[in-house]
């Protein structure tokens, strides 16, 4: 899996001196910047802060470009939004995909998948939790549009969850008359449920035990020892 960059691997941002390194100098040619850089930033930042919790300025400062650059390589601050988010997927939250796709078991595919939950949600070189379901998690009533495109995106997840549910039980790992979409509403639930507490502070092995609890409903026919 890739992950962000070193040079802006930090808690915090605008407090990063290697970013800030990675920016002197290049105040007063605005143009001349490290877009990826820049863009790695503002993932941070909304990461951290939430959508409406980061300004403008605190993007052009944690970015290290002007207003005008800013609007004129990446726009409006939601599409600048948007832009980081279709980062942040590529490269770092959408570990768990490969994890449904390549684990053959049903049942086991879902185990790994909450194990990397609890590492990846708990990285100390990262914030913790999921962009994704953080980043817009409470919002003014003016940001609905905004809600409704990051709720199709995590209709999106919930598809691929359902997709390996209905594999499972196509390989003979689920009854057929299993609920799939009671079952992938569930492990969604808890999937999401676990950015959150990390969020809170739990650490990796509470969100362990929270996705053993999910997996301990897999219809006790097939149930592992």
């Amino acid at each position: 899996m890739k992950t962000i960059p070193n040079s802006v691997a930090a808690s915090s941002i605008p407090h990063s001196g290697a970013l800030r390194a990675a920016s002197k100098g290049r105040r007063g040619r605005p143009r001349t910047f490290d877009k990826d850089i820049a863009l790695t930033a503002a993932i941070f930042l909304f990461w951290e802060r939430g959508y409406e919790g980061v300004s403008m300025d605190d993007l052009t400062a944690a970015m290290g470009i002007s207003p005008s650059s800013l609007y004129a390589s990446f726009g409006s601050k939601e599409e600048l939004f948007l832009s980081a988010l279709d980062k942040y997927e590529k490269e770092v939250g959408m570990y768990w995909v490969s994890i449904l796709e390549n684990t053959v078991d049903g049942r086991d595919a879902f185990v790994k998948m909450f194990e990397a939950a609890s590492r990846e949600l708990t990285r100390p070189d990262l914030p913790r939790g999921c962009m994704m379901t953080l980043a817009l998690l409470h919002s003014s009533p003016e940001l609905e549009p905004l809600r409704r495109k990051l709720n199709k995106r995590r209709a999106a997840a919930l598809d691929i969850i359902t997709a390996r549910l209905r594999r499972a039980m196509k390989d003979g790992d689920l009854p057929e008359d299993t609920s799939i979409d009671n079952l992938a509403q569930m492990l969604m639930t808890v999937f999401q449920g676990m950015t959150v507490r990390a969020r809170a502070g739990a650490h990796r092995k509470e969100l362990l035990e929270a996705g053993r609890g999910a997996i301990a409903v897999w219809p006790t026919k097939f149930a592992h020892p």
